[in-house]
């Protein structure tokens, strides 16, 4: 349904940096990158998250707001929160079962660096 997503950071490296990290378990690499951006999706792909340094303070969005992420298993999520954590990102909920979501919805919450909320999600 959506075709991509952007968010504005407060530094470009440090950002390009965490998702590097953090999605590479979940099998997204950057697909694209230059001084004004970078762009997250499958190889060989387009974006599907894109990053963009931001003047000012970053507004993250409020409580409601969260991008979750498919993961191949649930060894991806657990991954993909503990690169998070190893580079700065928030626990916002280790990995584990989330039965009431559903029976076999395991995932993991964090927060990146610019407050942006984020879950890797196996079902």
């Amino acid at each position: 349904m959506l075709g991509h997503i952007s968010f504005g950071v407060a530094d470009l490296e440090r950002a390009a940096t965490f998702y590097d990290a953090v999605l590479a378990p979940l099998g997204c690499v950057r697909v694209w990158s230059h001084a004004k951006g970078a762009g997250y999706g499958p190889p060989g792909g387009g974006d599907k998250l894109a990053l963009f340094p931001q003047e000012g303070p970053v507004l993250a969005p409020g409580p409601g707001f969260h991008l979750a992420f498919d993961a191949p298993s649930q060894a991806a999520v657990d991954a993909f929160h503990a690169a998070a954590l190893a580079l700065g990102g928030e626990d916002r909920g280790a990995p584990g079962l989330r039965p009431a979501y559903g029976a076999s919805y395991y995932a993991a919450f964090v927060s990146d660096r610019d407050g942006y909320r984020l879950e890797a999600v196996h079902q």
